[in-house]
């Protein structure tokens, strides 16, 4: 029984995957991870299943990083802070590598991990109005395991222009930038999810999958020395002081020590 997201499967064989925590604007934490872990794993092995759609409940796609569980691996030992980063890592590989089309249905906003998870989809469509951001360097923290993927989906000059900045920007940019296919109004949202749907009903499966392998081998991928750096790196800030001064100063409601 899945706890943090939700699975429909249509008779199309067209599954719906829902991060369902709104309160929290479906922020990742360590069960989300594991549940979006098995869940892409067991898709990308069903037969039955032809597509899959990514998306959130409520007003966001995905806020990031649930702060408390990351407050919580600055208090962890080496140990627990290296297997939580993989943990997210692999979420992402596993995403990125499930050899169905992950078509993303950003409903609202998304920062951090959430742009992370746009950028391992083979398309993703949006809503006017959204916002979107790499906001992680306002916590002391960086875009760290999403980066190999945001890399990979902007182009690295296109993400030196918000990777590292952590300036919020709409959907027309993100539209720019490659985060999203297209940015349409909120009423035509689940035609045009259905639009990007309904070619792959008339291909064969096996076929998809393997264009989509193939497209990985030619565009260089995200190999695993580049999701171990990624790892490396978030530890490496989760240890830092500033992230520590970054995440108090958010549950305090106060500005954090470098921000005039």
């Amino acid at each position: 029984m899945m706890e943090t997201i939700e699975i429909a499967v249509d008779m199309r064989g067209v599954a719906t995957v829902t991060l369902n925590r709104p309160d929290k604007h479906n922020a990742l934490d360590a069960q989300m991870i594991a549940e979006l872990t098995g869940t892409a794993e067991r898709l990308g092995r069903d037969p039955a299943v032809r597509v899959v759609v990514l998306t959130g409940a409520g007003q966001s796609f995905c806020a990031g990083g649930d702060l408390g569980w990351m407050r919580a691996q600055m208090g962890a030992d080496g140990a627990t802070r290296a297997r939580e980063a993989r943990n997210l890592a692999n979420m992402l590989s596993v995403l990125d590598r499930m050899p169905k089309p992950l078509i993303g249905r950003v409903q609202g906003q998304a920062f951090g991990g959430g742009v992370g998870m746009m950028s391992v989809c083979d398309v993703a469509l949006g809503v006017d109005g959204a916002r979107f951001g790499l906001t992680e360097v306002r916590l002391g923290l960086i875009p760290a395991t999403i980066g190999p993927y945001v890399v990979a989906r902007m182009g690295a000059a296109w993400a030196r222009r918000v990777m590292f900045s952590g300036r919020v920007f709409g959907a027309e940019e993100a539209v720019a930038l490659g985060l999203l296919a297209r940015a349409v109004p909120e009423a035509e949202l689940d035609a045009a999810i259905e639009r990007e749907v309904a070619p792959y009903l008339a291909a064969a499966p096996g076929a998809v999958a393997e264009g989509k392998a193939l497209v990985a081998r030619l565009g260089g991928g995200v190999d695993e020395a580049a999701i171990a750096m990624s790892v490396d790196a978030l530890v490496a800030r989760w240890e830092n002081p500033e992230s520590t001064e970054g995440i108090a100063a958010f549950f305090d409601k106060r500005k954090p020590g470098w921000q005039a």
